[in-house]
């Protein structure tokens, strides 16, 4: 058994600010399943949002965030998370991060559903550029340790581990069983306070945005646990993700929108405006469903995203990632339009949580993608993720520190080891790889864009001998780290579906063909499992 004052799950930008300030308070322990850089965080391309020009204002960022989430936001959340921005950004900068500049003014882009410039970048690499200045400042503090290759089985509960607590709600964890991928030995990891930071949901869909390592696992492990997931209907799909048979997942920031892309047929016409009055800056989920209805009209692969009538040289400078990848694909897109679809991107859902991270379960944090705030509402705002990242973190780490001498310690607390059973080694590695895309073509068939109540009946029956699969091969065969994406990506798509068939109604991201309206009356809340 290993002990620790924090057990982080997750190194991308929520867990990492969280360690930095954590690690004036006790031990540090970051566990990430991959490469430590191998987070959603350092593919973020477009930014951060705050409000950080004179000519903005705070209403004027929430007022876009509230529109952009459908009618759920929870307002408070959003005040406090938009008049926090800019102190947080100042805080990135001292941490190391360099943004671009304007002289001595930062350099601030626009993206769909924003009504001002305030978007920090760092050219087209701003989740790049933020990694790397945290990972240094971390790697620096003696106090903390990352742990590459290591993945979270389960979380500890206290009352599953036969261990008496008291506190403000039923139950604490207690830490989580940590598989270290060299061996796929299980060791339990104890601490005082477990935050989980393991980003989205992506993987769940056959195509999406995300890094391989966005399996839904802090979702998946904090239900398992007990905690409240809410909103998980809620799948933003990004409208514009190059559509090219060597690469799968290369986003192309809504960025270029903000700089004056614009959305065109196979044919050359623009068609944005016929599905929004703010054209190719509408908010994501209406571009989404505008290129999805175009392309089932016409029966194109994608559609094509034009900013070759802007000059070269800025295109070049202004996104010299995406230059330079479609480049080395044939693709000059300071000549010729992209050709893009959309994708599974984010998660807005996710554990329930205040706006300090905490959960229903206590010393158990949530922050991220993981974790429902009610900033996000129906829909999120583009560039308002890292923002709720680090200014949740921020506080989380106050939280903590408050709390933090009437924790009570876990020396004397005996944790069980893992208990293997009668668990044999898998040797037809199939049986996991066929499961798996079983579920990510269901759910990209049949609970994308645009949903039915029949369709997502259909995939609930087909889901339900997948999942006992899992659940079988989760009790015959010892662990391995594909095993435990299956078993979190399975019961993902299970609360996926679920939320789904839970709310008839058509708002933000949850398109259903049955309810096209937006029932404020009966449906102006959560869906909360």
């Amino acid at each position: 058994m290993e002990t620790t004052d924090f057990l982080i799950i997750g190194s991308g930008i929520a867990g990492l600010s969280f360690a930095i300030k954590a690690a004036r308070l006790g031990t540090v322990t970051i566990v990430t399943k991959k490469n430590k850089v191998d987070t959603a965080t350092n593919l973020a391309q477009g930014g951060i949002a705050a409000v950080l020009a004179e000519s903005d204002s705070f209403e004027a960022h929430i007022a876009d965030t509230l529109a952009a989430g459908a009618g759920i936001c929870d307002e408070e959340v959003v005040r406090r998370v938009v008049e926090d921005g800019p102190a947080r950004i100042e805080e990135l900068i001292r941490f190391g991060v360099q943004f671009n500049r304007h002289g001595d003014h930062l350099d601030l882009g626009r993206e769909g559903g924003h009504s001002a410039r305030r978007i920090a970048h760092a050219m087209d690499a701003t989740g790049h550029e933020i990694e790397r200045g945290l990972l240094a400042r971390v790697e620096a503090e003696p106090a903390i340790r990352i742990l590459e290759d290591h993945m979270a089985v389960d979380l500890l509960i206290a009352s599953r581990a036969g261990v008496n607590v008291s506190g403000p709600c039923l139950d604490r964890c207690l830490g989580a069983y940590i598989l270290d991928s060299k061996d796929n030995t299980i060791t339990p990891y104890k601490a005082k306070v477990t935050l989980l930071c393991t980003g989205g949901t992506g993987k769940v869909y056959l195509y999406t945005t995300n890094p391989d390592i966005a399996t839904g696992d802090g979702i998946a492990m904090a239900y398992r646990a007990g905690a409240r997931v809410a909103n998980l209907e809620f799948v933003q799909f990004h409208p514009t993700c190059l559509y090219h048979p060597k690469v799968k997942n290369f986003l192309i920031t809504e960025a270029v929108r903000g700089e004056g892309g614009i959305l065109v047929d196979e044919r050359g016409k623009a068609f944005m405006a016929r599905y929004d009055s703010r054209g190719d800056l509408a908010t994501r989920d209406t571009v989404a469903r505008a290129i999805d209805t175009e392309m089932k009209a016409s029966g194109d692969d994608s559609v094509f995203l034009d900013i070759s009538h802007k000059p070269a040289d800025f295109i070049k400078k202004r996104f010299p990632t995406i230059y330079t990848t479609c480049l080395d694909l044939g693709l000059d897109i300071t000549r010729e339009p992209i050709p893009v679809v959309p994708a599974a991107h984010y998660m807005c859902g996710g554990v329930v949580t205040d706006i300090r991270g905490r959960t229903n379960i206590d010393n158990l944090y949530v922050l991220g993608e993981s974790a429902c705030t009610g900033l996000h509402g129906g829909n999120r705002l583009a560039s308002n993720s890292l923002l709720e990242a680090v200014v949740v973190a921020h506080n989380a780490a106050e939280q903590c520190a408050e709390d933090w001498p009437t924790i009570a310690e876990l020396d004397g607390v005996k944790i069980p080891a893992w208990n293997v059973g009668q668990a044999s080694e898998l040797e037809e590695c199939v049986l996991i790889s066929h499961t798996w895309y079983q579920i990510r073509r269901l759910m990209w068939n049949y609970v994308g864009i645009v949903r039915s109540q029949k369709r997502l009946l259909m995939v609930r029956k087909q889901l339900e001998p997948l999942i006992q699969d899992v659940h079988t091969f989760f009790h015959e065969y010892l662990l391995t780290p594909n095993l435990i994406e299956l078993r979190n990506i399975a019961l993902v798509a299970e609360l996926i579906v679920r939320c789904a068939l839970s709310r008839q109604e058509s708002r933000g991201l949850h398109y259903m063909i049955d309810y096209p309206e937006q029932d404020d009356e009966n449906w102006r809340k959560n869906t909360v499992l």
